[in-house]
């Protein structure tokens, strides 16, 4: 548990700007996006608000939901994976079974901080002159008592569904991808120590693939978890209407932005054929079905891969840290037992 959750901290938090630009992407209301390619978007968020409150908004609720998350993950995942082979489970079985558990056991703790961490990412900084989200958080602590004031304590659990639905399957192939790369690892080397190399690139390659298979879902649950109502909209715009951008530009009031984010273009040809560019549509709805076949009936198969990029490319790079530095301090861990043990019996 303590293995998993610094390595799951670690990893998170090393890729949490490429998570803000795929964030950025999926929940962008603007017409046409302001955020295209994964370069593009990730110098202009760098540019126009820095690193701090724009490629890292939000860290500190991925920080803490990150660490118990990710020990409830890991001491679920593996309790479960070694009893089910040990009843005899057939492997693949196991290894996807004990992924979505653990992911149920670590949800209560990640989807609050997750919808946090969703909201300030959008946001960026305070009173941002560059990206109209509908939320303006002074930060953290503000956001969390804005929520549970104008939306109520449920709203910290926005998406809980969306995010189960995301990432039960998420771990699940993740790590059946790991273990069965792992496997062919070690027979191909002919050895349990694989090399730092082939850590890297297993995990790597388990989290990149399983995330790119997710990415459907994951789309639906940023939508989920950053739609807000109209009064809200336009109680939390109207303090960033009056500041000004660095070009001498006002944005415009809140009633005329709230208007601008509200209309949608929707295409009436069929989407295998033709991709619209619209913003992102406004879901209106608590339903992961309903939100999948809204955005593939306004945007297409490209409206349930946005993001795909910086998703692919952060999931697999996050999942080749955690893994590896999970699989390194295990080890170190395991030298010190044995150690502690004849101590304890001297």
């Amino acid at each position: 548990m303590l293995a998993g959750g610094l390595g799951g901290t670690s990893g998170d938090m090393f890729m949490h700007s490429l998570d803000t630009v795929k964030t950025r992407q999926q929940g962008d209301p603007h017409i046409p996006p302001k955020y295209s390619s994964l370069g593009a978007s990730y110098y202009k968020i760098f540019r126009q608000e820095g690193v701090r409150r724009g490629l890292y908004g939000g860290w500190l609720p991925a920080l803490l939901g990150s660490f118990p998350g990710t020990v409830l993950f890991f001491g679920t995942y593996e309790f479960s994976k070694r009893h089910m082979l040990q009843l005899g489970v057939q492997e693949h079985v196991a290894y996807l079974a004990s992924g979505f558990l653990g992911d149920f056991a670590a949800s209560i703790v990640y989807v609050p901080s997750e919808v946090l961490k969703t909201r300030l990412q959008l946001q960026g900084r305070f009173n941002n002159p560059y990206f109209a989200s509908g939320y303006n958080y002074r930060g953290m602590p503000d956001a969390v008592r804005t929520i549970i004031r104008q939306e109520g304590f449920s709203a910290l659990f926005y998406g809980y569904k969306a995010t189960l639905y995301r990432d039960l399957p998420f771990s699940a192939l993740q790590f059946m991808f790991y273990e069965q790369a792992q496997s062919w690892a070690r027979r191909w080397k002919q050895s349990r120590d694989i090399g730092w190399q082939m850590e890297l690139l297993t995990g790597a390659a388990a989290g990149g693939l399983a995330g790119t298979i997710t990415c459907p879902l994951d789309v639906v649950k940023t939508r989920l978890q950053t739609q807000i109502t109209l009064p809200a909209m336009m109680a939390s715009m109207e303090p960033a209407a009056k500041v000004s951008a660095k070009d001498g530009h006002v944005k415009p009031p809140a009633e005329s932005a709230t208007k601008k984010l509200q209309k949608r273009l929707i295409s009436t040809s069929s989407p295998s054929t033709h991709t619209p560019r619209p913003g992102a549509v406004a879901l209106e709805t608590s339903s992961v079905t309903t939100g999948l076949k809204l955005i593939y009936r306004t945007e297409g198969i490209g409206g349930w891969f946005r993001g795909v990029g910086p998703r692919a490319v952060w999931t697999s790079i996050q999942s080749g840290c955690m893994l590896f530095l999970y699989q390194t301090i295990l080890r170190q861990l395991e030298l010190m037992a044995p150690q502690k043990e004849r101590r304890e019996v001297a």
